[in-house]
């Protein structure tokens, strides 16, 4: 019975993702200006930005798990694995609960791709920031047709700040530092 469980769950998974393309190309498409369509962008582009963010992460993640696997392939004289590849749908938890949400190719690659180069060390924080507000801009206001974008990686502008503060601290004779410029308890 429990094989057949598993066969059951792949549709609805299918289904799930088919109607997650299909919302975001129905909101996107719209022509309508009034309230409702302008009430449906704004929910699109609330679950887009959590996928940019969640696609971003998974770029780093990856990024890092990859480079691992080929310095293992390489040293074991095996096959290099292929790169990892950006989601186009990401799992969104929402006050309905989990909800599917599709990003077409075209921004989901770039917002994995700036989460790798964040992950490289060749993109710095504000770098990525940016970078990720420039995609956030394009969906927001061509795709989406806003007259607001959303903030992209709210929680990476969050911890640059908080190292900024304590960096001020510290110049300021503040509280005394810890190792990697963590304040002490």
């Amino acid at each position: 019975m429990a094989l057949f469980d598993i066969f059951k769950k792949q549709p609805a998974e299918e289904d799930e993702r088919l109607k997650a393309k299909a919302a975001y190309e129905k909101v996107a498409n719209l022509e309508s200006d009034g309230y409702e369509a302008r009430s449906m962008r704004l929910g699109m582009s609330m679950v887009c930005r959590a996928h940019l963010d969640k696609t971003f992460i998974a770029g780093a993640q990856q990024t890092e798990a990859h480079e691992l696997a080929v310095l293992v392939a390489i040293q074991q004289a095996k096959e290099v694995p292929e790169p990892p590849q950006a989601p186009l749908f990401q799992k969104i938890k929402s006050s309905s609960g989990e909800v599917m949400v599709y990003l077409p190719p075209e921004y989901a690659d770039e917002a994995f791709a700036i989460g790798m180069l964040y992950q490289k060390t060749e993109l710095t924080a504000q770098q990525a920031i940016d970078a990720a507000q420039r995609l956030a801009d394009r969906i927001c206001y061509d795709t989406l047709k806003l007259n607001t974008a959303f903030v992209a990686l709210q929680f990476l502008r969050d911890e640059l700040a908080e190292s900024s503060v304590q960096e001020e601290a510290g110049e300021e004779g503040g509280a005394p530092e810890a190792e990697a410029g963590r304040p002490l308890a």
